[in-house]
């Protein structure tokens, strides 16, 4: 019989062991995945700004502001009907998703992951969703990383470095920034920043810069130049900004959590829709400035002038006083929050990146105005880098993410004038917020449900342990009224273990029986009728919830416990027990599989 032909994936994954390295591959992966990342982000948003151009060209054009109140319905409407009927799987926000899959799946992505928030993301953005695209993007790349490396059978610690680096690729795409690409990269997914991860990160952004040069030439989200150095004399209000961002990125934090909380109360997706949608959609027809991402206001604030974006409202309200800037400027922070979150309420895909920069330059062109209204000093502060500075001041604080803040907004100013007000704003608004917000928006779901990945290293390898790969289900099950007779016949006869559940008529776990209880009495045959199994049991030392306790507290429990074996309660039910020998075992291959490279 002929040798079946080999596939020509077979035919190269061959010549690659025998001609290219390991280390040398993930170069040359790396690389091409920052390219389909660059390609992912410029694909994405350019159909968010085709739809939100035809949105404002021929005959829509002249009903545009009238349609405010329906566009962000129709929208809302197009994702949903696309989420049910043609993906049929739920999307989820898109770095938290990512986030999940490193922890709990071994870094591995849905296939439809990669396309599913090229499509939602434009309908919910274009129509005037007031949400980003920075997490859907990411999203994306990272899909498109963890598949690319599923087809080449890659370990797990290489595809959780491809889809760092496709992430890093996606944000530097999106930027133009790659090194505060790498830096998201390690910050918001945990990577190890070693020289073997560090290189591959490195080839990703750069492939990835070079993707959006060749489609959008030198065009930039940000426009900004620094237009006055940095002054000893201004620390003091650095440090009043940095202040009022920790209390703007607590505000959006809370604001955001209590709509997602609102929203997951009502089941019904379409509800969440007419309710979510309706509410946007007079927020943005009275403010029109909360449409869309909003990086035309953010370039406004960014040129020092605010006043084209506060005469676009309804009312055609005239700015003519300081404290009516003011006052309208603070009404922008407060909504701009509440519309984001009514967006992913009502079942918008986005992310929350461009709403935060968005925030996060009026909070600091607020503080620059007032200050240089006040004359508290004898110079002006400049009101475009206050502007730039607060947007650090905000991803340091909603984000949780300094470093990324620094370094994105140092690349975007083209140089280092504003490092030492970057250092000095992320700083306070990090520590402030983190005092009062433990986890950011990404991960706090994931820290309740103890999956989220973080730099400690042991943490991280419990977390990535599954459950079902250590629960043992061959233990003997009997019951309280069974006599010693027939748990020596049917039971300890039959068993290769030494503990035995006792359960009721309902499945439920009531008791253990050990062996060395049984055994001094077990051939004394004149006990076997009048000694039953509820006389010999004892409770468990702890019991294991399959549903709540994290593979952390399991490890706890038998620290505490000293015990060998521990009974696993599912659903109030038993299921089975887990062993510390195979724990340990479990423990020590995710340990070797999830180490640095060499």
């Amino acid at each position: 019989m002929p040798q079946k032909k080999r596939s020509l994936l077979n035919q190269f994954l061959i010549w690659k062991y025998k001609h290219i390295s390991q280390e040398n591959f993930l170069y040359i992966l790396s690389t091409i995945v920052g390219l389909l990342a660059g390609i992912g982000a410029v694909t994405l948003k350019n159909l968010t700004h085709y739809i939100f151009k035809s949105l404002k060209t021929g005959f829509i054009k002249d009903i545009h502001i009238g349609f405010y109140f329906v566009f962000p319905i129709i929208g809302l409407s197009l994702t949903l009907l696309v989420v049910t009927y043609i993906i049929r799987k739920k999307i989820g926000h898109g770095i938290p998703a990512t986030l999940y899959a490193i922890s709990k799946r071994e870094s591995i992505m849905h296939r439809y992951q990669m396309w599913a928030s090229v499509i939602t993301a434009p309908l919910t953005v274009g129509f005037g969703g007031s949400v980003g695209l920075e997490g859907p993007t990411v999203a994306t790349g990272s899909a498109l990383g963890s598949n690319f490396a599923r087809v080449f059978h890659l370990d797990q610690r290489s595809r959780t470095l491809l889809v760092g680096c496709a992430a890093a690729g996606a944000m530097a795409s999106i930027f133009k920034a790659p090194i505060a690409a790498i830096v998201f990269a390690v910050e918001i997914f945990s990577l190890e920043l070693t020289l073997a991860s560090m290189i591959p990160l490195l080839l990703a952004s750069i492939s990835a810069v070079l993707t959006s040069y060749f489609f959008l030439g030198d065009e930039v989200l940000l426009h900004f130049e620094v237009s006055k150095s940095f002054e000893l004399n201004d620390v003091i209000f650095y440090i009043t900004l940095g202040l009022g961002c920790s209390l703007v990125s607590i505000y959006f934090t809370k604001v955001y959590f209590w709509f997602h909380d609102f929203f997951k109360k009502i089941e019904n997706p379409w509800y969440k829709l007419l309710v979510g949608g309706s509410l946007i959609g007079v927020i943005v027809y009275f403010i029109p400035p909360l449409f869309g991402e909003g990086f035309e206001t953010i370039n406004a604030v960014l040129r020092g002038d605010a006043s084209q974006i506060l005469k676009n409202n309804i009312f055609n309200t005239e700015a003519d006083t300081i404290w009516m800037i003011v006052g309208l400027l603070v009404g922008l922070i407060l909504f701009k929050v509440i519309a984001m979150a009514l967006t992913f309420g009502a079942g918008g895909i986005g992310g929350v990146f461009a709403p935060t920069l968005f925030i996060g330059s009026i909070t600091g062109y607020v503080v620059a105005i007032i200050v240089n209204h006040t004359k508290i000093i004898s110079h002006s502060v400049s009101q475009s880098n206050f502007a730039m500075v607060g947007m650090a001041g905000l991803m340091a604080g909603v984000l949780h993410a300094p470093l990324t803040a620094i370094f994105l907004i140092a690349e975007i100013t083209g140089g280092y004038d504003l490092f030492i007000p970057l250092m000095i704003v992320s700083s306070i608004s990090f520590l402030i917020t983190k005092k009062f917000i433990p986890h950011n928006i990404y991960t706090s779901e994931l820290a309740k449900k103890g999956q989220l990945m973080t730099h400690d290293k042991d943490k991280n390898v419990l977390m990535m342990m599954d459950i079902d790969k250590v629960i043992e289900q061959d233990f003997m099950m009997t019951k309280p009224k069974m006599t010693l007779g027939e748990l020596v016949h049917e039971v300890i006869i039959k068993s290769k273990r030494n503990n035995f559940p006792v359960i009721n008529d309902f499945d439920e776990l009531i008791g253990v029986l050990h062996m060395d209880t049984i055994r001094p009495i077990m051939f004394n045959s004149e006990l076997y009728e009048n000694t039953i199994v509820s006389n010999l049991m004892v409770s468990p030392a702890e019991v294991i919830e399959y549903e709540k306790d994290a593979m952390e507290v399991i490890m706890e429990k038998f620290k505490i416990t000293s015990a060998w074996n521990l009974p696993v309660i599912k659903n109030g039910k038993y299921y089975g027990f887990i062993s510390k020998s195979r724990l340990l075992n479990a423990y020590r291959r995710k340990l070797i599989m999830a180490s640095d490279f060499s």
